[in-house]
């Protein structure tokens, strides 16, 4: 049950924006096994004014980057966790031409008693 927030620069066509959502369930499909159809993201778009990011810890990174956070059930393990950040970049690079260096991940552990799904109860707790 991934939640996903994208955040990057406005001024990308449609094309691209869903070649992002395309690749990032693709990829939680891969290294998480995340059942079909479980797909909760959005995209938020800044003008450069309001979105930075710096080359911290030896990442040059463009005005391409794009930070993706994802919130997960507290169950993941760091190997399901590195395969995920892989194959984001990996999927990202060849649709829609990120590079590797612009790929920004976070992911959150939330307990699953944090979780409603829908109807106000927690469906998983």
């Amino acid at each position: 049950m991934p939640l996903l927030h994208i955040s990057m620069r406005a001024g990308k066509p449609d094309a691209y924006r869903k070649a992002i959502l395309d690749g990032l369930y693709r990829a939680m499909r891969e290294a998480l096994n995340v059942p079909e159809g479980d797909e909760f993201m959005t995209i938020s778009e800044y003008s450069p004014t309001n979105f930075r990011c710096g080359n911290a810890y030896g990442v040059n990174r463009s005005d391409d980057a794009v930070l993706i956070q994802i919130t997960v059930f507290a169950s993941r393990t760091a190997e399901q966790k590195k395969a995920l950040y892989r194959r984001i970049a990996e999927l990202l690079g060849d649709n829609p031409g990120i590079r590797p260096e612009d790929v920004f991940v976070n992911v959150l552990d939330a307990p699953a008693e944090n979780w409603s799904v829908g109807h106000g109860i927690a469906q998983f707790a």
